[in-house]
């Protein structure tokens, strides 16, 4: 962790210097170069997640059909998973591996800005590029307020009260983006997990990041709303995120990882069908010659 934490140091140090030593715009660069780096990861965990959602009516349906048989039911939907080619999984595993460099990104911030008179002797010692150590100590006031500090030890004024709204809207507007809405149920019908899922995540997470806006230092809450609006804009740029689901409005369209799989069982399938029936013919075609010369 040490390793990784020196790079993202040097690296916000770099920036730092070559941005006429402007802290904010340099962790806002920051942190678009870090997704930019974990774009595959985001890729890969957004895919899994709108496919998982895509089969819930299936998921749903074979709930009721084995809802006193847990062991067949497992087995069941293990066999959906398998024919549409999708890892129940997949939509975690992206988001465990980006936590330690979470708390990486987090560690050099904190480190950079020299958070305490110990971080401030440590900084020197982490930079792997010779000559940056000349621009120590950085420059941590930015409108009046010390970005090392949180919003709770600096008070609540225009800003600090800025700066938590900014983290609960960009989250807010990120997560419903990123996450298709699911039909409402019927009257007098509970919830999927789905559904419940996804009210529960934009409901809850926005109010746990008013928690996190008072307790992170204010150079923190800057990366994290730069962090939601270049999550916003790169969804939105590579179509994976959609304005429509704002209103909630559903896709009409299957995602492409179970679209690309249904269409190669239909392919597989008439293939298979093709050579079955050509199959059945040379059969039919022998048995009549065998048939003729016993005449």
């Amino acid at each position: 962790m040490d390793i990784i934490v020196n790079v993202f140091v040097t690296l916000l140090t770099f920036l730092y210097s070559v941005l006429n030593q402007d802290m904010v715009l340099a962790i806002i660069v920051f942190t678009v170069l870090t997704r930019l780096l974990l774009y595959p990861l985001t890729a890969q965990s957004l895919r899994s997640s709108k496919a998982m959602q895509q089969l819930q009516p299936e998921l749903k349906a074979l709930q009721e059909k084995y809802k006193n048989d847990r062991e067949k039911l497992a087995q069941e939907q293990m066999a959906l998973y398998r024919q549409y080619g999708i890892n129940p999984l997949g939509g975690c595993l992206p988001m465990i591996i980006q936590l330690p460099i979470f708390f990486a990104l987090y560690g050099a911030i904190n480190f950079a800005l020299a958070s305490t008179p110990t971080h401030l002797l440590d900084l020197s010692g982490r930079l792997l590029v010779p000559g940056l150590d000349n621009v120590i100590p950085l420059n941590s006031s930015w409108l009046g307020m010390n970005l090392t500090q949180s919003a709770s030890v600096i008070g609540l004024n225009p800003f600090t009260i800025g700066l938590i709204a900014l983290i609960v809207v960009t989250t807010w507007v990120q997560m419903k983006l990123s996450m298709p809405p699911q039909p409402k149920p019927a009257p007098g019908e509970q919830p999927s997990t789905a559904q419940a899922t996804s009210q529960s995540m934009t409901t809850v997470m926005p109010l746990m990041y008013v928690f996190f806006g008072m307790s992170f230092s204010i150079g923190v809450s800057i990366y994290i709303i730069a962090t939601n609006v270049a999550m916003i804009t790169q969804g939105l740029l590579t179509g994976q995120s959609k304005l429509s689901y704002l209103r909630g409005i559903p896709d009409d369209k299957p995602p492409q990882v179970v679209q690309a799989r249904t269409e190669s069982r239909k392919t597989s399938g008439a293939k298979a069908l093709a050579d079955k029936t050509k199959s059945d013919g040379k059969t039919k075609a022998s048995s009549e010659k065998s048939g003729s010369k016993a005449k």
